[in-house]
């Protein structure tokens, strides 16, 4: 664990605070993705009721106590809140956290916050509409690039750059090919991009693993969503969920495996 250097109290210190932040940004995120789907600007005003359109006061708006005090309805016309509010700000908490135990207080665990919760809101966006943002792509690629420029020189940032383009030509020329044979699309152009722009923060190795692993995941989501065969359903929570699991464990995985040869 990368807090073990530290003692008892300070890293259990630091994980609650990250899981705090987790809450919040759980909150928030789960808020601007919402406003994202139905085409509503961040600034759109104070947060409110889907059903009556009552504006959500501060004692309303604490990240999942409040939705367990009102058990889980409004307080001004009880028609129920959605599960997926405290699930998304649980989620982003237990992502938080998992980060900060792998990565400990360094420069990746800002990237990887910052890829995480933008997974997190194309997750949502893409379950809600069908459709990833190009902004929740952009704003981590230019992370990881600005990063890597800085910690390992322009060389290897030009490497990790054309690593991500020409990963994500071989996944559209198969999934141009693999259309052909169907006769029909088989993965949408932002999932493309999305495993174009991961190609960015993992060696190529931990990219199959992650792409291996989101096809697991997306079965999985497909038969959640109760998608019947042949419609299309929504890819990007699997790719998100690979991803962090990637960034978890891909390392210890990949060497593995190559140790058994």
């Amino acid at each position: 664990m990368a807090l073990s250097p530290l003692p008892p109290f300070w890293a259990g210190y630091l994980m609650v605070l990250t899981a705090l932040l987790g809450l919040v940004m759980g909150s928030a995120l789960h808020c601007l993705s919402w406003r994202i789907a139905r085409e509503e600007g961040w600034g759109s005003g104070r947060s409110r009721c889907a059903a009556c359109g009552h504006t959500l006061g501060p004692g309303e708006l604490i990240p999942l106590v409040s939705w367990l005090l009102q058990k889980g309805r409004c307080r001004h016309c009880g028609a129920p809140i959605s599960w997926r509010y405290p699930a998304s700000e649980l989620t982003l908490a237990v992502v938080y956290v998992s980060l900060l135990l792998r990565f400990g207080i360094t420069l990746e665990l800002a990237q990887n916050l910052v890829l995480c919760s933008c997974l997190f809101c194309l997750s949502i966006v893409d379950l809600d509409v069908q459709l990833i943002p190009h902004r929740f792509l952009l704003i981590p690629a230019l992370v990881r690039l600005g990063l890597c420029a800085w910690q390992e020189g322009l060389t290897q940032t030009g490497i990790c750059l054309v690593r991500g383009a020409a990963l994500g030509a071989v996944i559209l020329l198969l999934v141009m090919l693999l259309d052909k044979v169907l006769g029909k699309p088989s993965m949408g152009g932002g999932d493309i991009k999305l495993l174009a722009m991961l190609g960015l923060f993992f060696p190529l190795m931990n990219w199959l693993l992650m792409v291996m692993l989101a096809c697991v995941l997306g079965i999985a989501v497909a038969l959640a969503c109760g998608t019947k065969r042949g419609v299309a359903f929504p890819f990007g929570p699997a790719i998100a969920g690979a991803a962090w699991l990637t960034l978890l464990f891909g390392q210890e995985i990949c060497s593995w495996y190559l140790g058994l040869f």
